[in-house]
């Protein structure tokens, strides 16, 4: 054991995030005006402060605990886009689910600990542990005794350069909700097509997104057969639903080390210059998928739900996707 009783001298990231009563306060400028604002809207302002008391006291407690077993550094979730980890931090993410995922995406390869702050109040998939079991938890992990889960990434490389990573799904589209133009190619297949967007997940995202358009997609499908309406065959070249058959057996929740991804293009337009034709398909290690954006404006590729960290995918820009040269490591 190291000097100061600390059980490694290696640095813990602590990553935490704004409550919602802190994001209201930023916007009221006090809890006062927060607190008028919600309850105007027939809100009950009680459930934020609770929120708000029991996040504190579960950051103040993990810092405690963590401070006990090594050099500790608090970091914001807005301050983790830009952040360098060092190649032997471990990292210890405050949850929900969600502040994992963006997270997880900016390692490389260092475990990471997701930890539930308020088990009454988020189930918490990817935070199987509490801060109770920190003290406990850490010297296993330093010392490589825990066992841990490999998470399949999806990577969005453009041609000018740029990159970026998705632990559950990639999007890429138009960051308004009017239609995005493109030419998509996967393997001998290419379409030009105009749709809402192109989905792109993995394993570990394949119970959210994914599974979601699929059940979409799938009600849709036999709502429209028993109505007498069916989905229109060969329009513009495209034979509409070519692809889906890939996905027919597929289960919905995937293994988070799936070696392959699926892409979804959502609500697909054909016309007399688009087509319709491939909308759903597995991308592999050796069949990425190709996209080159056609939109002279708002063409966005962002993943796991973080608008504001994207990718500008404009005229001209082609966009390769594809499984990621490293994965993620989930402390479990």
């Amino acid at each position: 054991m190291s000097s100061g009783g600390r059980v490694s001298e290696n640095k813990i990231v602590l990553v935490k995030r704004k409550t919602r009563l802190e994001e209201l306060v930023v916007r009221y400028n006090t809890v006062q005006q927060a607190q008028f604002y919600i309850e105007r809207l027939g809100a009950d302002f009680s459930d934020y402060i609770s929120e708000d008391l029991t996040y504190r006291q579960a950051v103040e407690t993990t810092v405690i605990e963590l401070s006990a077993l090594g050099r500790v550094q608090v970091l914001e979730r807005q301050h983790v886009p830009n952040f360098i980890f060092g190649a032997e931090d471990t990292v210890v993410v405050l949850g929900q689910d969600g502040l994992v995922a963006n997270t997880l995406k900016y390692l490389q390869e260092q475990p990471l600990i997701g930890v539930n702050p308020d088990p009454q109040r988020w189930d918490g998939v990817l935070l199987p542990f509490t801060v109770k079991d920190l003290r406990l938890l850490l010297p296993e992990v330093f010392r490589s005794r825990r066992q841990v889960r490999e998470v399949t990434l999806a990577k969005a490389e453009l041609n000018d350069g740029q990159s970026l990573y998705g632990v559950n799904d990639l999007f890429i589209g138009r960051r308004t909700h009017v239609s995005a133009r493109y030419l998509l190619q996967h393997g001998a297949a290419a379409e030009q097509q105009s749709s809402s967007g192109i989905i792109v997940s993995t394993g570990l995202g394949s119970t959210g997104w994914l599974r979601s358009v699929l059940a979409g997609a799938a009600g849709v499908t036999r709502s429209a057969a028993g109505l007498g309406l069916a989905a229109a065959e060969g329009m513009s070249g495209g034979a509409a639903g070519r692809e889906p058959a890939a996905g027919a057996g597929m289960e919905s929740r995937l293994a988070w080390d799936d070696p392959n991804l699926y892409f979804t293009v959502r609500e697909p337009f054909p016309s007399r210059t688009t087509s319709a034709g491939v909308v759903f398909g597995r991308v592999s290690g050796n069949e990425p998928l190709r996209i080159t954006s056609q939109m002279p404006e708002d063409g966005v590729i962002f993943s796991d739900g973080v608008e504001s960290d994207f990718l500008a995918f404009n005229s001209g820009v082609e966009a390769v996707i594809g499984l990621a040269e490293k994965r993620g490591r989930l402390v479990v």
